[in-house]
């Protein structure tokens, strides 16, 4: 139980900040609105290094993430009857920790009459929407972040209490490049989770929760997931 209670309380913290600097940019009236580009990547970094850190601090793999459990799994580095689990516990977090953030910035949510403004502050849509591109985006920046966070987690790679700050700043330069097209969600779960809480709250002037789109960014990064683990674990062998 304390593996999926570290991955739930981990995803929790990395989309109630992450999610909270959406809403900082988007919505109306914020101290922080459109402050652009360069906050969201540093902000998200810095938000998947408390995550991580935390999570691992409470005795759990420190995923937050079904791309990399779903990716350790298949190639035997985490049993496959933990990993429903572990996705079970990340999407509820990520559910949780977006619920989190709508109530801090609930009167900017009041205020804010964008529906796509609204949604940005809980899921991804792509600059250019073309899903084959858009799939492919999400599949290649979750290979470089699976590949560049199990091999930063190799014990040679070990910055002891920090082990998670090169995750959370690969995350950071993911977003700089590779954010561009699709907002990279490279995150099934920081994209579902956040998505189905736009969908049951109450917000006013909000509009669909673009379940056509879902789908590239849960399935994107599962399997660039698999194909970051597997270069990972082939050049290790």
């Amino acid at each position: 139980m304390q593996p999926y209670i570290a991955e739930f309380i981990g995803t929790y913290l990395l989309i109630t900040v992450g999610a909270a600097i959406n809403a900082n940019l988007e919505l109306a009236k914020t101290k922080g609105n459109n402050s652009g580009w360069i906050v969201i990547s540093i902000g998200w970094g810095i938000a998947v290094f408390l995550g991580v850190y935390t999570a691992t601090a409470l005795g759990g793999s420190g995923h937050l993430n079904p791309a990399v459990s779903i990716g350790v799994a298949v190639f035997g580095d985490l049993r496959m009857e933990l990993l429903p689990g572990y996705i079970l516990a990340q999407i509820a977090g990520a559910f949780f920790g977006a619920i989190t953030a709508w109530l801090a910035f609930i009167a900017h949510f009041r205020e804010t009459v964008d529906q796509a403004a609204i949604l940005a502050v809980f899921s991804t849509a792509p600059a250019i929407r073309n899903k084959p591109a858009n799939f492919l985006t999400e599949t290649i920046g979750t290979f470089v972040l699976v590949l560049g966070a199990l091999s930063a987690s190799e014990p040679s790679s070990s910055l002891g209490a920090l082990d998670a700050l090169p995750v959370g700043l690969l995350v950071m330069g993911i977003g700089m490049g590779l954010g561009g097209p699709t907002g990279y969600a490279i995150n099934p779960a920081r994209d579902l989770g956040p998505r189905i809480a736009h969908a049951l709250l109450p917000i006013r002037n909000k509009g669909t929760s673009d379940w056509d789109y879902a789908w590239v960014p849960v399935l994107g990064p599962i399997t660039g997931g698999i194909l970051g683990s597997g270069i990972h674990y082939l050049l290790l062998s």
